[in-house]
């Protein structure tokens, strides 16, 4: 799925999105909002690259970011959570990951990505492990972030 074909969906459905970004820095929130007519459906791009604002703009829980890290499911179930709260927005999207060259850990390695989704049928998250370097690791986080939400789209009503 393409942006585009993402944002003519939302829009045929009458659906809008937000995203709440660590390791891709804004480039899902980017590539949604270079098609043409987006503002139909977007609503806000949270960039959270620092547990602080994770915290401060998504209401993080300090201690989930203590026991389970910034790159694991339930920091990425919140943060999608967080976003789609203070926007309005049906379906909210994170991305928290480890995109390297350096960061990884044997846990943890460089690749490691964590996705939320939050909508109106409630928070799942997802794990992918992507090959190569920084910017191939975000430009695959990116293809599936908005796949999440085209499959979200959809599904829904």
């Amino acid at each position: 799925m393409s942006a585009p074909a993402l944002v003519a969906l939302f829009k045929r459905k009458g659906l809008r999105l937000t995203t709440a970004e660590s390791c891709t820095g804004g480039l899902v929130a980017g590539a949604v909002t270079a098609v043409p007519g987006s503002s139909a459906v977007f609503t806000h791009g949270f960039i959270t690259y620092a547990n602080e604002a994770k915290t401060q703009m998504l209401g993080v829980p300090e201690a989930m970011l203590g026991a389970h890290g910034a790159v694991s499911a339930e920091v990425a179930r919140a943060m999608a959570e967080g976003a789609r709260a203070r926007s309005g927005a049906d379906y909210g999207v994170s991305v928290t990951g480890v995109a390297g060259p350096d960061g990884g850990s044997a846990e943890k390695p460089v690749g490691t990505v964590w996705f939320g989704l939050a909508g109106p049928d409630g928070t799942t998250a997802q794990h992918q492990l992507f090959q190569g370097d920084r910017a191939e690791i975000r430009a695959q986080a990116v293809a599936f972030a908005i796949s999440l939400l085209e499959q979200a789209g959809v599904m829904a009503a």
